[in-house]
């Protein structure tokens, strides 16, 4: 470095935010987990989870929650996470939801001081959590902006499910209908790479176009949909699919509220989202 030159600090891919609540918890003695929330955050933050350089805007904005619900010693909880992550929209100021889930089932371990180690390749109740989220986080932001561009970080996020069920740890057993083993094994799944197209699509094809050409970007999004709605004839009942329309159910309703394409994409979303006609009847109000 140049004597007086002052450099930024390197970008890494997370700009994470994170809560920790343990209201739920009986006695005083847990004062200390208010230092996990910094510790998390500068996990997430701090550590080198890509060989890619990111620039300062291309940053992964999420937020992690985790509601401590009960504790079984002194220093091992089970906790709910609730994750949010978002992309920016190429030439706007606005970001798209990425990924939103609620997930119930964490048993960890925590002591006061203990430092966060990053270590994927070992099993950890706290920390491979946290490493399974950033690598789900990554392979759906690199499948938005590339065809199948997030395999590598999906391979990952797998990689660590099955560490975690070799030690027979909460929350990650095969068998669990919207658990994090059924996400990697069907984002993975060579039957699901359709869905994974539509991210691309979806994303690259009409949300980043759509302040240059409405029209365009409401085709493609119609030509989206209707692949999700060919796809899930055939793949009914997956978690992803959910996953899709929970982050985007709103987005897609104020795409279309109004146009002429409402009662049209009303008839595909009543079809492959009947749980959110809630939301979906502004299309045709």
């Amino acid at each position: 470095m140049l004597a007086g030159v002052v450099t930024a600090p390197l970008a890494r891919e997370f700009q994470c935010t994170a809560q920790v609540n343990y209201r739920q918890l009986e006695g005083s003695g847990f004062g200390f987990l208010d230092e996990l929330q910094g510790e998390i955050e500068d996990y997430m933050n701090n550590n080198n989870w890509t060989e890619d350089q990111f620039e300062l805007h291309e940053l992964i904005e999420c937020s992690i929650q985790v509601i401590i619900q009960e504790n079984f010693t002194l220093t091992s909880f089970r906790a709910q996470l609730i994750l949010n992550s978002t992309r920016p929209i190429y030439g706007t100021m606005a970001k798209t939801p990425m990924l939103q889930i609620s997930d119930e089932a964490w048993d960890f371990s925590y002591s006061q001081g203990t430092p966060l180690v990053f270590e994927v390749e070992r099993f950890d109740g706290l920390t491979s959590v946290l490493d399974y989220y950033a690598y789900l986080m990554l392979g759906y932001d690199y499948d938005s902006f590339s065809e199948y561009g997030g395999e590598q970080h999906f391979q990952k996020a797998k990689r660590i499910q099955q560490l975690a069920v070799a030690t027979n740890a909460v929350g990650w057993s095969t068998i669990d209908i919207d658990g994090r083993a059924r996400i990697v094994d069907q984002m993975t799944s060579p039957r699901m790479r359709p869905l994974r197209q539509v991210y691309y699509q979806y994303h690259m094809d009409a949300l980043d176009i759509f302040t240059l050409d409405i029209e365009a970007a409401r085709a493609n999004v119609l030509e989206v949909l209707q692949m999700m709605s060919d796809l899930y004839d055939d793949q009914s009942r997956q978690y992803v699919f959910d996953i899709f329309f929970s982050t985007k159910s709103k987005e897609l309703v104020g795409m279309f509220q109004d146009s002429e394409a409402g009662g049209q994409v009303y008839d595909v979303l009543s079809d492959v989202d009947p749980s959110r006609l809630s939301t979906y009847n502004a299309l045709i109000e």
